[in-house]
Order: structure tokens, then sequence, then C-alpha cells
């Protein structure tokens, strides 16, 4: 694996951020200014099913728990995970400041920001957990909303990915879903991820994009989604900073450039999602 054991340095550019993404090899903290890539490395070597990043801290869900690692300052530290005692996880969000994991047997539970404990939200479990965003959860049973520190349901069916931001979306079986007065169609077809930029204000999108297979789709306003270029392999996850940017499973971090995606390998295989700091 050298093209991860292997760092590579670009210097100091001004506006760098750093993204994380989750893999069965582990964690790749990669650094990104625009659409340039410069280090890149493994910052924790594990199964990692998923990936969500808070003010403070970034998260990883594992088969034997949950890790949290401070994050930096982007002075080229390292990150040191520790576990946190929740036990193996599916699934790991954030909601403000606060945790949010799912475990195998559908138990969910939050950690709020300097807590050091979980607290359970439900007494009944739920369905195959998919993925936590904000205070929405993607189930096989559909979507459930975090309401008063308990989990109320709150409509479709065969979740596979959910966003927050801005106007809660829904990547199922069936199509790609929006919350207004109930959940509404926006395209029918089976989808599989959905992202929408964290900055969004709330009742609206500013950028959000979303995964059918190996079409890729970008919001473009008034409830149009149009399709993207193609990303060459099919794409897991996608976040935002300066540009969109957006991971294959096979491991290509992708920064998306006024002639299209610009692909870097990152050295890693399977992976099954992507956080920007």
């Amino acid at each position: 694996m050298h093209s991860i054991e292997e760092k590579r340095v670009y210097g100091d550019r001004e506006g760098a951020i750093t993204a994380y993404v989750a893999s069965a090899f582990g964690v790749v903290r990669v650094r990104v200014a625009g659409d340039t890539v410069g280090e890149f490395g493994l910052c924790e070597r594990c199964e990692a099913r998923g990936v969500a990043t808070t003010d403070e801290s970034v998260a990883i869900a594992t088969d034997e728990d949950v890790r949290v690692a401070p994050l930096e300052d982007g002075d080229g530290g390292e990150e040191s995970f520790a576990e946190t005692g929740f036990g193996p996880a599916v699934a790991v969000g954030a909601d403000g400041g606060e945790l949010l994991a799912a475990s195998p047997d559908g138990r969910v539970a939050r950690r709020p920001a300097g807590a050091t404990e979980w607290t359970t939200l439900t007494d009944e479990t739920v369905a195959s957990v998919r993925a936590i965003d904000g205070d929405l959860v993607g189930t096989e049973d559909g979507v459930y909303r975090i309401h008063d520190g308990g989990l109320d349901h709150a409509g479709l069916t065969d979740v596979r990915d959910v966003s927050a931001a801005g106007v809660p979306l829904a990547a199922t079986a069936e199509g790609l879903y929006k919350l207004g007065n109930g959940w509404m169609a926006i395209r029918e077809g089976p989808f599989d991820a959905v992202s929408a930029d964290p900055r969004s204000e709330q009742g609206t999108l500013t950028r959000a994009h979303a995964v059918a297979s190996e079409e890729v789709y970008g919001y473009a306003g008034d409830d149009k989604w149009d399709a993207l270029p193609d990303a060459s392999e099919p794409i897991v996850d996608v976040g935002y900073g300066e540009t969109v940017y957006a991971v294959t499973e096979d491991g290509t971090f992708l920064a998306a450039a006024e002639d299209g995606w610009r692909p870097h390998p990152i050295g890693v295989r399977d992976v099954t999602g992507l956080a920007v700091r």
C-alpha cells in the first residue's frame, strides 16, 4: 500500500481543509484545497463502516466500537482515536455537536458534546439502520426522526441514505425524495446515496447530490437535478468545501473542477463513507 503510506505534501495552502474517507482497510485523512489534493495518509487502521465529524471530533463506526478523535487545527498533527463504549456499530452521524450511532441490533443512541456516556433514544429497536445525518435515521423500514429524545417513524421504506441539511432528503430503493408536505418524489428509480451542503439554510438547498447506480445528479435549483459527468467508478459519498468532493467504492478521491471530476487514488478499497471537516 505504498500510495497510502507515502504522504504527499503540497505545502501550506490557504483554505485547506480535511476530508476523512472510511474503508474496510481503515480511515484515510486527506488534505485538500479547492480541487487540489495534497497530503494524505492512513490515520486509523480498522474496518470502518462509516465516518462523521462534529466541530470538535471525528467519529468512526467499527465492528468493535465507535471510535472518536479530537479534530486537529490543520497543523499537520495526527488524530488519536479512542473507544467510547458504544459497542459494535453499523452507522455513525452528527447533529450539531452531538454524535449519534446505531448498533447491528437496531439500538440508536446519542452522545452530546463533552459527554462520555451514550444515551439510548428508545427502548424499541429499528430494523437495519443504514445511515444517520442530523436528526434523520435511514433504515430498512423507512426514515426515523429524532424528536424529544426519542425516535418517530417519518415514512418511506427501504431507505439507503439520508441528508438533513437545508431540506431533508432520502435516497430509497424506489426513488429520491424530499420532505415538504410529506415526502415528495424528486426522481424515480433506485438511489444509493444523497448529500447536501451542511451550510444550507433551513428550507433551502445550495449544493446537493444524489447517486443512482453509476449516475450522479446535482441540484440545479427550482427542484431540478441535472446529471453530472461520469466519474468512471461508482460514487459512495459526496462532501463539500470550496468545491465538491466525492469518493468511489474503489478508493478514488474526486474533486470537482471546471472540466469535470479530478481523480486522486488514495490506496484503499471497499470505501463506505466520506466526511469533510
